[in-house]
């Protein structure tokens, strides 16, 4: 630096004359350290795909794409231009450096290349390129969504042509998006035979009745079925015609990575269950913004109508500041009486995993990701590659543990400290559905789009009326891709339960290098592995807990339990083995899939030392309904002498030890050691099972040290949901409310 600073000076003294732009230009130049050597002062080399960097470090060529010509390393390769780069003069500079333009692709604004290794690096060093990609093979025609999440593997599905493919996909199982709403007529939501598969949109705006409207809401999930109340109702929230039902954008987005059909055109934005069936629930504003009330009870409309969609999956994409107990918080009870009515909740962690500061805060879990039932998700960064191995946990997302708590007799506040996130997913930079006005004369954009409309550019896509794409980030599309996974697990196996689900889901993720407990859950969900769980146990698990017939400790399975390795992207890699169980424990241990343990059962809560069971209660049968369809109440009360794990499941508590932030140690430990000790054997095996007895269960579990000093949550105006940050790239957040004062619904 001194070094630089006097050529600076002597350059001044000696050049003035030349004038101030050359002045500036030689400054700049002499400024680049030394030991740079010429044309090494940047490195762009990370615009080349990963795997297309480690084929041409080898000396043998492996793939189709790459071959050894006279002496020399030649590959073909896929060359995305900037947005708004002159192509043609990018086709004189591949022919300059030797190579051969193969194919032009304008919908893609990109071309396909033949060149030495050599001549594709310094390729990459022109400013009007984006990235390259090498030219791989047709059966990877996938979206990399699919591929990194092991949606694609040979447990899942198989794309024998680029637009067709057999295998689990969603089919029949209903999700329902509670966001700001769905573009029905976007393409990316049709069926095979161009049907949209948004079966129904409700705006649950459109029946609010607190803030400052009438006082009265026209909702209730009491409504008696067929009555004149509940039609006046259903009709009072209808938005199925409505030209305009994601003004927002958030919505559309969320949708169609968990349920996307979009290998029709380039870049692939399929999402994780491209056949799933939607439910468009919205509760969010034109500014993605919400209510407790408005949220609640669009919770309500989808545990209302479960049964008779088939609504299996429920993504809640938002969350709110709560200092509350999740025994307490609304959003919570609200999100555990889904789970209880056999609906998997899957809620995005949120996006405050750094404080203002930059630097990185624990406690930010928002509500209602902090409840012990749901599935709650963290974000992953793929950095662009299909390859698993050099994925990471993003900045921006939310740590755990969670820090609403109650206070005791004495005054002194109790947070609830639970394990949280329960897994990670991908959720940097993943393209998807933008939604305009369903008017192909007039597709004005979503104000997401609008507002930030390099986020259309960046999605490297010719936007087309009803095809059109965006690029987002954050624990909001993370989210979605867990709840596509959980509908092929249902469609593979319709008698999971909730809370199974979840154990499947934590129990095959990957652990991922470096991180720790409290900032990955128990690793990136695979889909392959949870499938190949999900369809060992046998399918009828769920009825035989409704009707009490299944026992602590019955046999669960009806195949051998696969292997705990999955395969994603030909790498291969062992499973996290780990379940949060009691809200801050660790379990593991065949026995958690091979014997029924009671706590699958989704009417039980378990945590803090309590177990809370919330029964639902149905309508009976009327002249025009069915009975056993529509939940009429819930109940909620303490089991007596409830047992909740059987012998011979394994405790890992004691191995995580004591917690320390500054040591490394515990909890924040890489979670990779953990799961390594207890696949070695070292865990505690229980003998006798465990027990509720007088509401105290395992009192000591996982404590954190006193002296750590955590967040106490998200900071936003009382009572106000939000589509929980929208992150334009990794480490840049932008609030969801983007032109709306705080406090503002």
């Amino acid at each position: 630096m001194f070094r630089a600073a006097w050529f600076t000076v002597l350059i001044e003294r000696v050049l003035r004359p030349l004038g101030r732009m050359v002045l500036l230009g030689l400054a700049l130049v002499l400024a680049v350290p030394a030991q740079a050597g010429p044309g090494k002062g940047t490195d762009h080399g990370h615009k080349m795909a990963r795997d297309l960097r480690d084929e041409v470090a080898r000396s043998i060529p492996l793939q189709r794409w790459s071959r050894n010509v006279g002496g020399h390393r030649e590959v073909e390769a896929v060359v995305v231009a900037e947005p708004d780069a002159d192509l043609r003069e990018l086709m004189q500079a591949v022919r300059r450096l030797g190579g051969k333009v193969v194919s032009q692709h304008g919908v893609i604004g990109g071309l396909t290349v033949q060149m030495r290794a050599g001549a594709l690096r310094a390729l990459a060093e022109r400013d009007d390129v984006a990235s390259i990609s090498p030219n791989r093979t047709v059966a990877r025609a996938s979206s990399q969504l699919e591929a990194v999440s092991g949606s694609t593997s040979g447990q899942v599905r198989s794309y024998p042509l680029p637009t067709q493919y057999s295998g689990l996909d969603g089919s029949g199982v209903g999700i329902a998006v509670l966001d700001s709403g769905i573009m029905k007529a976007h393409r990316n939501f049709a069926d095979a035979y161009g049907m949209s598969r948004v079966r129904r949109s409700v705006d649950m705006l459109k029946a609010r009745g607190g803030l400052w409207g009438d006082g009265v809401s026209a909702g209730s999930v009491s409504l008696a079925p067929g009555s004149a109340e509940q039609r006046a109702y259903e009709s009072l929230i209808a938005n199925d015609s409505n030209l305009l039902q994601d003004p927002y954008g958030h919505g559309t987005h969320v949708a169609s990575v968990a349920a996307g059909r979009g290998f029709y055109q380039a870049p692939d934005s399929t999402g994780v269950a491209p056949n799933a069936d939607l439910y468009d629930v919205r509760v969010l504003n034109d500014n993605g913004v919400g209510t407790l009330s408005d949220v609640i009870e669009g919770i309500e409309w989808v545990i209302y109508h479960a049964r008779e969609y088939n609504i299996r999956v429920l993504n809640l994409s938002l969350a709110a500041a709560s200092t509350e107990s999740w025994r307490t918080d609304p959003l919570c009870r609200a999100a555990r009486s889904a789970v209880a009515a056999g609906i998997v909740v899957v809620v995005s962690a949120g996006n405050a995993g750094k404080n203002v500061k930059g630097t990185e805060a624990y406690g930010t879990i928002g509500a209602p990701g902090n409840d012990p039932s749901v599935i709650t998700v963290g974000s992953a960064n793929i950095h662009g590659t299909s390859d698993r191995g050099d994925d990471s946990v993003n900045f921006f997302s939310s740590r755990g543990p969670t820090r609403g708590g109650s206070v005791d007799s004495a005054g002194v506040r109790r947070p609830d400290n639970l394990l949280k996130p329960d897994l990670v997913a991908p959720g940097n930079r993943l393209v998807g559905a933008a939604a305009t006005q369903a008017s192909p004369s007039n597709p004005t954009w979503n104000r997401v789009a609008t507002k930030n409309p390099s986020l259309l550019k960046e999605a490297s896509s010719r936007q087309v009326y009803a095809q059109t794409l965006m690029l987002l980030s954050g624990t909001s599309v993370a989210a979605p891709v867990v709840s596509g996974a959980a509908a092929l697990l249902l469609q593979a196996n319709p008698g999971l339960t909730p809370p199974l689900v979840k154990a499947m889901l934590q129990y095959s993720a990957q652990p991922l290098a470096g991180a720790n407990l409290l900032q990955q859950g128990a690793g990136m969900v695979n889909v392959a592995g949870a499938v190949s769980l999900a369809r060992a146990v046998r399918p009828d698990v769920s009825s035989a807990i409704a009707y009490g017939a299944l026992w602590p400790g019955a046999g669960m399975l009806r195949q051998p339990l696969p292997a705990p390795v999955s395969s994603v992207g030909g790498k291969s890699f062992n499973w996290s083995r780990i379940v949060f169980l009691g809200g801050n424990h660790v379990m593991s241990g065949d026995v958690l899939f091979s014997q029924y343990q009671p706590v699958y059962d989704p009417r039980l809560t378990w945590a803090n030392n309590k177990v809370v069971r919330l029964q639902p209660w149905y309508w009976g049968p009327s002249w025009t309904t069915p009975g056993e369809t529509y939940v009429a109440r819930f109940t909620e009360g303490t089991p007596p002498n409830q047992q909740l794990l059987t012998a011979g499941v394994v405790r890992g508590d004691r191995l995580v030890g004591s917690s320390s932030l500054k040591a490394g140690t515990g909890l924040f430990a890489p979670m990779g050691t953990l799961s390594t000790s207890i696949v070695s054997g070292t865990g505690l095996v229980l003998s006798e099972g465990l027990v509720l007895s007088e509401g105290l269960v395992l009192s000591e579990g996982l404590v954190l040290s006193e002296g750590l000093v955590l967040s106490e949550g998200l900071v936003l105006s009382e009572g106000l949901v939000l589509s929980e940050g929208l992150v334009l790239g990794e480490g840049v957040t932008q609030g969801e409310a983007l032109d709306s004062p705080e406090g503002e619904p």
